[in-house]
């Protein structure tokens, strides 16, 4: 019962995370973005990942765990996460609450397109809803940090769709890395 209500209450934030354009038309690229990782939602803990002092796999580190996918990806021009990033987003807010002495920091970018300074606060609207949807699962907002880049740490320095897909994202980075 509560996976069913976490998840309820995880679609109604993304829903009310929709981007508002004020009336205005806004172009929405109509081809899919894939994300270079998988957004597999079973977590586990082969030891293929980094061990911590104990000699316990460190799930962050794990390449098999789903808490090793670390970015949001987003449409162009919008600050909606989009559902196939659901099951990441609750994985990181399940070990954030299971851990609370970590904290961690919500880096949003956007492409290249558009000036300066409305990339910048659409990367600063795509990390707050990411960040929405981690304090609606119970994670405390103090414990989160945003920062916008906007256009200027891309991930892929191409002009052409392949590369803009790569840099419309919030990357999720936890204290101490």
């Amino acid at each position: 019962m509560k996976k069913i209500l976490i998840g309820f209450g995880l679609a109604l934030v993304l829903a009310a995370c929709a981007s508002k354009d004020g009336g205005k038309d806004v172009k929405v690229d109509s081809k899919p973005v894939v994300p270079e990782t998988s957004t597999s939602a079973t977590p586990t803990t082969s030891g293929l990942g980094s061990t911590n002092v104990n000699g316990k796999t460190d799930p962050l580190k794990d390449p098999n765990n789903i808490l090793s996918k670390r970015i949001i990806y987003f449409e162009y021009n919008q600050d909606t996460v989009k559902s196939e990033f659901t099951d990441v987003i609750q994985a990181h807010a399940k070990y954030l609450n299971d851990n609370r002495g970590r904290k961690i920091r919500l880096e949003g970018h956007a492409d290249e397109r558009g000036s300066r300074e409305y990339n910048m606060a659409l990367g600063q609207r795509r990390g707050e809803a990411v960040r929405r949807a981690l304090t609606t699962l119970g994670v405390s907002a103090d414990r989160i940090e945003t920062v916008s880049f906007g256009e200027d740490k891309p991930r892929a320095t191409g002009h052409d769709e392949a590369a803009w897909a790569q840099n419309r994202r919030v990357e999720v980075v936890y204290d101490g890395e």
